[in-house]
């Protein structure tokens, strides 16, 4: 390989990387991940064809942090690529405020800005900036790219960013910003091939995963996202509750004597499907489950889903497609069946063996409004801004 772009998205626990020829290729040569980190580290490496080319596991919670994660891949890809050739490195970073709307190349500047942005995506920001860190302690003349989840609902109007409180708090940035925007601008890109109509008119891309948000997108272009000034608005997701009457939080702390923090736990690890099933935060568990609560997380996530698409669509005045993206909207056939079949009133109609088969079209024929399965990419979109930047 004569030069390589390495795409990084670290997480809480993990760290996942893909590997890019810089030719412009649309498949990572070597993609893994460094998961577990905090609990029980483990590194897994795999080639194009999908065999392990890397495997190691650490003994221990504090066996492995975020830096020494890291460390390993750095080392790992040095026996495969050599510094020299690695072009750049690309980042997602969730959070890039009102000032980022764009990838940009990072700079101490950059970092500190970013730093700034870390209380209002706390589960996210610090350890999207690790490996920035890391990286620019070890190769300080390596390009680095940070790709932002908030830039592409930049483009919604004033009306969907504002909140209904005074001045001086939303002049300090509290607005609607929107996540997941890597993931939806892929989709937005992809579905110009699935349905042309469908991606130049009104279409509600629903990403469906641990983290769960919904995205109406007018001729390529957000318009309004269920997900606020922080992720946890919205969709009810894994172990985030989604929205929430801000009187409940008033309520926890006067009568359950909640702080901050307790409610951060709460909010961040300990509601959506976890909180309210008691079994799982993942969708796969809760279907297999004959558990009653366990049924009604999965009924109760499909319920928000109608809900917000009734907003959606009201925003974008009527829809032309429904798209299902993410772990979940990719892999749940009986949640794509449920949200679809309470969509009828919104003209689609659920082709059920498509469905079950996990085809590109769910809807019949004649359905008045279709709905697809476009799985996203949000590594090659980042590659993608990462090519554009250096050219």
């Amino acid at each position: 390989m004569t030069s390589a772009i390495l795409v990084l998205n670290a997480g809480s626990s993990s760290l996942k990387f893909s590997l890019f020829a810089e030719d412009g290729a649309t498949e990572p040569v070597l993609r893994g991940i460094v998961e577990g980190i905090g609990t029980a580290p483990r590194f897994v490496a795999k080639d194009r064809a999908g065999a392990t080319v890397g495997e190691k596991a650490w003994d221990g919670a504090k066996a492995l942090d975020h830096d020494g994660a890291i460390d390993h891949l750095m080392a790992f890809l040095a026996e495969r690529v050599s510094y020299g050739s690695l072009r750049a490195v690309g980042h997602r970073v969730v959070h890039g405020g009102t000032r980022y709307a764009a990838p940009v190349r990072v700079d101490a500047e950059v970092v500190a800005a970013l730093a700034e942005l870390v209380p209002l995506a706390p589960l996210h920001q610090p350890h999207n900036l690790a490996p920035i860190r890391a990286l620019a302690a070890q190769m300080p003349a390596l390009p680095q790219i940070a790709c932002f989840d908030t830039a592409f609902h930049s483009t919604a109007p004033p009306l969907a960013q504002a909140f209904a409180l005074p001045p001086e708090i939303t002049e300090r940035g509290v607005r609607r910003y929107g996540f997941h925007g890597l993931s939806y601008e892929y989709v937005a890109g992809a579905m110009r091939s699935v349905d042309a109509k469908a991606a130049a008119g009104r279409t509600v891309v629903a990403h469906l995963g641990n983290g769960a948000s919904m995205c109406a997108i007018a001729d390529g272009r957000s318009v309004a996202s269920t997900m606020g000034f922080t992720a946890l608005d919205g969709l009810m997701m894994g172990t985030r509750p989604g929205n929430v009457d801000p009187g409940v939080l008033i309520w926890l702390m006067d009568e359950m004597g909640m702080g901050p923090r307790e409610l951060e736990r709460l909010l961040c690890h300990r509601s959506g499907l976890l909180g309210v099933s008691g079994v799982s935060s993942d969708m796969r568990t809760l279907l297999a489950s004959a558990e009653p609560r366990a049924k009604l997380a999965v009924d109760l996530f499909c319920y928000r889903i109608g809900r917000e698409l009734g907003s959606l669509a009201a925003a974008l005045g009527g829809i032309d497609a429904l798209v299902f993206t993410g772990g979940i909207g990719e892999h749940a056939a009986p949640v794509r069946a449920d949200v679809v079949r309470g969509a009828r009133w919104l003209g689609l109609e659920l082709d059920e063996a498509a469905n079950a088969a996990g085809a590109s079209r769910i809807t019949i024929g004649s359905s008045q409004v279709p709905a697809y399965v476009v799985p996203t990419n949000e590594e090659l979109m980042i590659v993608r801004h990462v090519r554009a930047v250096l050219a």
